[in-house]
């Protein structure tokens, strides 16, 4: 990190990470984000380089500090630090686990150097719509909705493959929706959680809600969508608040990371009224 030799280590560690939370934040490649701290002095502030002794970081420096990050598997670290944080704030509970995944999708386009598509990337088909890319796999606190697993993987991945391997141990009980039928059956599952998966749309159909027995298998239903709905919110601001609806990088390693990372912020985003209010 040549750009940053006027500092000591920690603080030219503090400002890269801070560069590298800014970049995801706002969607930024490389040289953009480069660009953005020589236009924009409230970037320069938040990273700590906004004195003149302090040379900016080039686009060069910010490439490599994200592949040392990529390399040591620094993501999941500091999703794991972000929620240690927030657990110790009563914000996180680990009673319960509600997951879900969402599609990703990926340039179809072969204009790259291999003159071909991103061999780690799939096609699958959701309704009547064919998508190409990767699904984001997430495990959330069922009481906060705070996000605490993350897994990438293709997109004709099912759901329900990756639905054990989200849990974090601690809770009691997970909920998922009708695409994880079975979970509790596959050779992962774990035998002290207990799995309350949603009801196949057509057989809720269908059901005679003049029966009491019916009636009550119904609301049962409601109840059950009502907990999962909290994993939806961690989607919305991915897509909606950080803008991330496409990968930027080929491989799923890289996506992964870069998600990950996101869903860290987005933790810290969903509960930034308390946090303040803390701090006041």
């Amino acid at each position: 990190m040549e750009a940053t030799t006027s500092l000591t280590r920690g603080d030219a560690v503090a400002a890269m990470l801070r560069i590298h939370f800014l970049q995801q934040w706002f969607g930024l490649s490389d040289p953009a984000m480069e660009e953005a701290l020589f236009e924009v002095p409230l970037y320069r502030e938040f990273v700590g380089l906004d004195t003149w002794d302090r040379p900016l970081p080039d686009e060069t420096t910010i490439l490599r500090f994200r592949h040392l990050l990529e390399k040591h598997k620094l993501a999941e670290q500091i999703l794991v630090v972000v929620n240690d944080l927030l657990r110790d704030k009563g914000l996180m509970l680990r009673a319960g686990t509600a997951v879900d995944a969402t599609l990703i999708s990926a340039p179809s386009s072969t204009k790259n150097r291999s003159g071909e598509r991103d061999p780690e990337m799939h096609q699958t088909k959701k309704g009547n719509q064919w998508y190409f890319g990767m699904k984001a796999h997430i495990g959330v606190d069922a009481d906060s909705g705070l996000v605490h697993t993350v897994r990438g993987t293709a997109a004709n991945v099912n759901d329900v493959v990756e639905g054990n391997a989200l849990l974090h141990g601690d809770e009691k009980d997970a909920f998922g929706d009708a695409g994880y039928q079975g979970v509790d059956k596959r050779p992962d599952a774990c035998e002290d959680v207990n799995w309350h998966v949603a009801m196949k749309p057509g057989k809720r159909k269908v059901l005679d809600l003049s029966d009491p027995l019916q009636a009550l298998t119904d609301r049962i239903e409601r109840i059950k969508a009502s907990i999962r709905a909290k994993v939806e919110h961690p989607f919305r601001i991915l897509k909606r608040q950080f803008g991330y609806t496409k990968v930027r990088y080929r491989g799923l390693a890289k996506n992964t990371a870069q998600i990950t990372t996101l869903f860290a912020l987005g933790n810290l985003w969903m509960v930034r009224g308390q946090l303040q209010g803390a701090k006041a």
